[in-house]
């Protein structure tokens, strides 16, 4: 017996199919005991473990001393669940901001008592932002503690999204969970660039007004911290503090004038060009950097 036809089903299991592909995707649960880091995928949103996290020891950190250790001291303040401050670490490009954030990490977290809730990294990327308050409503419950982390963080003109992380940090009606910090690096103090404050003050009703509602967006950050071009005694520290901890076969009076010379050519000085240096001199010394 042939089966009937019945378009009102048939229109219903459409409907159904089509709700079911646009339906958020379910949140991955996340196993925080893989790994001390993660980083966050909005689509579909879960947190990928990273086994090996790329990062640089905190002693190998040069001339960046008080940033450093106001960093560290918030940082251990967090983990120990007593108040701590969101952090932007602004300035020169190079100079070791975000390799402070996870040099930072590595060093409370390694010196965390026993039976204290352990401390989690999370990178959440710059494109991902809007995500944040989901991120945030994943871990609110949660018994760890994060560093949210976004390296390189800003917007350019046109870009509302930097409303939700306003929101998200401070403005919301949830607010910033207690077992949640949001550290960044940025080249811009305001995070947002001076055309676009210009823009603002040029074409609002009240100039002060609108100038004032994109640079709140800083003022969510309880701690600025500011990085800038190294002295060339500080670049040359840099570089001799990698020969040393990677053992390489190098006196300083042969690879001083080198790193000066490797400096001048890229127009700047900073730890991202004398790593670079050392990476150099160690291949050429046939040392691995392990």
């Amino acid at each position: 017996m042939q089966e009937s036809f019945n378009p009102t089903l048939t229109v219903l299991e459409r409907i159904a199919t089509a709700l079911e592909r646009i339906a958020p995707s379910p949140v991955e649960r996340a196993d925080f005991a893989a790994a001390e880091a993660f980083v966050w995928h909005p689509e579909p949103p879960h947190l990928k473990p990273v086994a090996d996290v790329n990062r640089v020891a905190l002693p190998l950190l040069k001339g960046i001393d008080r940033s450093r250790d106001i960093l560290i001291d918030n940082t251990t303040r967090f983990a120990s669940g007593l108040p701590a401050n969101n952090a932007l670490l602004w300035g020169a490009r190079g100079m070791g901001k975000s390799s402070l954030v996870k040099a930072a990490h590595a060093a409370v977290a390694a010196e965390l008592p026993q039976g204290t809730a352990p401390l989690k990294l999370i990178e959440i990327h710059r494109e991902d932002i809007e995500s944040l308050p989901a991120l945030m409503g994943l871990l609110r419950d949660r018994g760890e503690r994060f560093i949210l982390f976004c390296d390189d963080l800003s917007f350019d003109a046109g870009d509302a999204s930097y409303k939700s992380l306003k929101a998200a940090l401070e403005g919301g009606v949830e607010g910033r969970p207690d077992n949640v910090v949001f550290y960044a690096t940025s080249n811009r103090r305001h995070l947002l660039p001076r055309e676009m404050l210009e823009n603002e003050r040029s074409t609002a009703i009240n100039p002060s007004d609108a100038v004032q509602e994109k640079v709140s967006l800083s003022d969510r950050f309880g701690l600025w911290l500011g990085f800038h071009n190294c002295s060339q005694d500080e670049y040359l520290a840099m570089v001799a503090g990698y020969v040393e901890h990677f053992k390489i076969p190098a006196k300083a009076e042969e690879w001083r004038a080198e790193a000066l010379e490797w400096a001048t050519t890229r127009g700047s000085r900073s730890g991202r060009v004398a790593w670079q240096f050392v990476q150099d001199l160690a291949g050429r010394k046939g040392v691995k950097l392990e």
